[in-house]
Formats: C-alpha cells, structure tokens, sequence
C-alpha cells in the first residue's frame, strides 16, 4: 500500500486539520473535530445536515458553505459518524427555524442519524437519498443506497434553505429531487482502504465492475472490460428505465469520478452519454463533472442524470460557496 499517510489511525484527525486550514474562509472545525461547520451562521435559516463514512471525499465536507451544507459529520473511513457527532453538529448551527438531516440510504448513516434526531429537542425533519438504481439491496442497504445524486439533493435544497424555505417546504423538496434523480457506478479498479492495507475487492485485469458502491461492494454484474461508449450505454440505459422520462425532458448531468479516474477519461463518458441522452429526447441543461462523490482510490466513475423543472434549475443556478462547488458569487 503506498499512500500519502502517516498513521492509520491519524488519516482522518489530520486531513481534517489540512481541509479545515484550507479553507479557514468558509468553514470551521467543531470542538473534537465532531463536525465541520460553516463559519457564520444565518439566524432563522433551517439548517442543513449531512453525514457520512470519510473516503468519498470531497463529500460531504466539501459541500459546506453558502447555498449548500451547514455542518457535515465525518465517520471514519467508510464508516458512519456518531449519533453523538450528529447531535452536536445540529445544536451548534441552528438558528431558530429547525434542523434538516439529509441522509444516504447506509444501514449506519440511517441508524445514527435516527438516534440523533430521536435526541434533537428542535424542529427537525430527514431526507433520505435512494438514487443508486444498480441494486435494490447490498452489503450495507436494506433498499437502494444513496451515492452521488446526494450532491444534486444538497445543492437544490441548499439553495431553498438559503433563500428562506421552511423546514416542511425542503423536505417536501428533497424528497421531490430524490426521486427525480438516478444514478449507477463501474469500478474499473477496487479501492483500499487504510486500515485494511489490501484492495477491498480483486478484479482481473480485463475486468470491471457493473453496477459498484461507493463502498467497493458489488454491483450488479462482474463483466469483461469494454469501451467506454458500451459502458455509458448500459449506465445510461439503467437510469432512463428508472426515470421514464419524457421525450424534451430537462435534466442535469453528473459524470463522477471514483477517485482514480482522470479527467480526460470522465470528459470522454460526458460525451457518451450525452449523444445517449439526446438520442432519448432527452436535454443536457447542466454539467458537473469530476470527481465529487469519491471512494479513496478506486478508478471507475458513475453517472447521475436528474430531470429538473424551472424551479430546480433555477436552485441549480443559484450561488453557491463551499470548498468543492463555486459559482455565482
């Protein structure tokens, strides 16, 4: 294992410190590094709350600032946060106007971030992010888990939050924003895991994986390496079947890298499902590509279309300002 790491046990304490210094602009560490927190809050303004295992950054950490996150819990690698983390993380950012907890479908996240808000004494509500259309049930979900389209969620529903939506009116978003939302992954490559030393999985040289985790866990298919065009064609094809959506459709288009995948090779997918896309009748109104929703090391990329409306892409477009998404300011 060659990684730019000092001790297994000191990754996430220290790469908290180097994001947080980073960008000492838009956020701060809470006390024991339970949490990452936007530096000035907005009183009555709902505060966004989200969560997750550290490997797939810059999710969600990256997504705290202005027009987006008010705080993010990070677990340790691959591992859900505390109910403890979540708790504190909600007390300290809310301003008046409740708390929203926006949650991947992971039986950890699901369970902790439960116990939190079981434990909140202040107006709150969960989004649960499903928008993984590869398998209906894994390793770590009863369901299908959350992935990258968590970051489409958090950006709509940041915009609302930020322009004044009540705490009902962004649920009542997220979950709007979820369904509208697909997403399905390859892994061209396992990803490994500090404390493990070892890839999470094997896969042979002219092998790849269909369907994969976030996590590493298996997808829907171990197939023979192909080019990206077929590859793009089954991804794509699984989201259209999920989404039905309508011929003139409007959408926005995420092709995500894993962590291991240049830039050049995420372009080339763009492209790919692109002309799938519009073969469908279906309109490409807004990209974002690169690596977003990540799993430590693992080449491969997904892909997540979300079918908006006017009100969504106009929240789309709004500004945001965190460490991993700027536009508008």
């Amino acid at each position: 294992m060659k990684k730019l790491i000092n001790h297994v046990d000191d990754v996430l304490a220290e790469s908290l410190d180097g994001f947080a210094a980073a960008h000492g602009d838009i956020v701060s560490l809470g006390e024991e590094r339970l949490f990452v927190r936007r530096r000035t809050t907005q009183p009555g303004k709902v505060a966004l709350i989200s969560g997750g295992g550290s490997g797939h950054e810059p999710l969600h950490a990256g997504f705290v600032g202005r027009g987006m996150l008010d705080a993010a819990c990070p677990g340790h690698v691959f591992t859900s946060p505390t109910p403890n983390q979540m708790l504190a993380a909600a007390e300290a950012v809310e301003t008046g106007a409740g708390v929203l907890f926006i949650v991947k479908n992971y039986s950890g996240d699901m369970m902790n971030f439960q116990l939190a808000a079981d434990m909140l004494d202040r107006d709150h509500a969960t989004v649960i992010v499903n928008d993984d259309v590869a398998v209906e049930n894994s390793t770590y979900t009863t369901g299908r888990r959350g992935v990258a389209g968590t970051l489409i969620v958090e950006k709509i529903v940041g915009a609302a939050a930020e322009r004044g939506d009540n705490l009902a009116a962004l649920k009542t978003l997220g979950e709007t924003v979820n369904k509208a939302t697909a997403s399905m992954g390859v892994a061209l490559t396992s990803c490994t895991v500090p404390a493990a030393g070892q890839p999470t999985f094997q896969l042979g040289e002219d092998e790849m994986e269909m369907g994969v985790g976030i996590h590493g866990e298996p997808g829907r298919r171990r197939v023979k390496l192909t080019g990206a065009d077929d590859i793009a064609a089954e991804l794509t094809g699984a989201i259209l079947k999920d989404l039905s959506p309508r011929r003139g459709q409007e959408v926005i288009l995420l092709v995500n890298g894993f962590g291991g995948t240049p830039v050049l090779e995420l372009y080339v997918m763009v492209h790919a499902v692109r002309k799938l896309l519009a073969d469908a009748g279906v309109n490409v109104m807004r990209y974002l590509t690169g690596a977003y929703v990540t799993s430590l090391d693992m080449a491969g990329c997904s892909v997540t279309v979300t079918a908006v409306d006017g009100n969504t892409l106009t929240l789309w477009d709004a500004p945001v300002h965190t460490a991993a998404l700027r536009w508008g300011m």
